[in-house]
């Protein structure tokens, strides 16, 4: 298949990610699977190597994710409800973001031809903490997507992937929208 093709079918599958996630739909995690087998061929082909790993992780956790929101936590019978992200996670998940940025960064500097290291990591290490959070349903999960697609959009283009980067320009004007639509979908206090 062309860069482009793989590019464009990655592009339709993101679409329909995106609007289930925006509705808080379980059946997001099922385009959660198909989108980044797609973009693992994509992402190797252009050697955004973390991306690649990312596309990896991102299948893996789409069955996480689906179970946690399917059966709450702790394998209660009913799906985990909206919430808001919790204080006294804020400096583990700190923690590691960073070790997660730094670790992925030594190990494209070392042993792959990235020429965008730094950035491919960064972009890599935050998306593990945002799927974390989305899995977790905390309506900040929008927050860190934001940073994530806004900066993936412009690498993507720099990388030449423009239906890509087409989508992560959607998916960082989506973020802000979903975050006020999870906002009001928050149980009553």
């Amino acid at each position: 298949m062309t860069l482009h093709l793989l590019d464009f079918i990655g592009f339709l599958v993101g679409l329909v990610y995106l609007y289930l996630e925006y509705r808080a739909s379980i059946w997001l995690w099922l385009a959660g699977v198909i989108m980044p087998a797609v973009d693992m061929v994509l992402y190797y082909r252009v050697g955004l190597y973390a991306d690649f790993g990312m596309a990896c992780y991102y299948c893996l956790a789409a069955a996480y994710g689906f179970a946690v929101w399917k059966w709450g936590k702790g394998g209660q019978a009913r799906e985990l409800p909206v919430s808001h992200f919790r204080v006294r996670l804020i400096l583990p998940v700190t923690v590691a973001f960073w070790a997660l940025w730094w670790g992925i960064r030594y190990i494209l500097v070392t042993y792959t031809d990235s020429t965008v290291p730094t950035i491919d990591a960064f972009t890599t290490a935050l998306s593990i903490v945002a799927l974390w959070t989305l899995a977790r349903k905390f309506a900040e999960q929008w927050l860190l997507w934001f940073v994530v697609d806004l900066v993936c959009c412009w690498l993507y283009i720099r990388k030449g992937i423009p239906f890509k980067a087409a989508i992560y320009g959607l998916y960082t004007v989506v973020a802000l929208l979903g975050y006020r639509k999870w906002l009001r979908m928050l149980p009553e206090a």
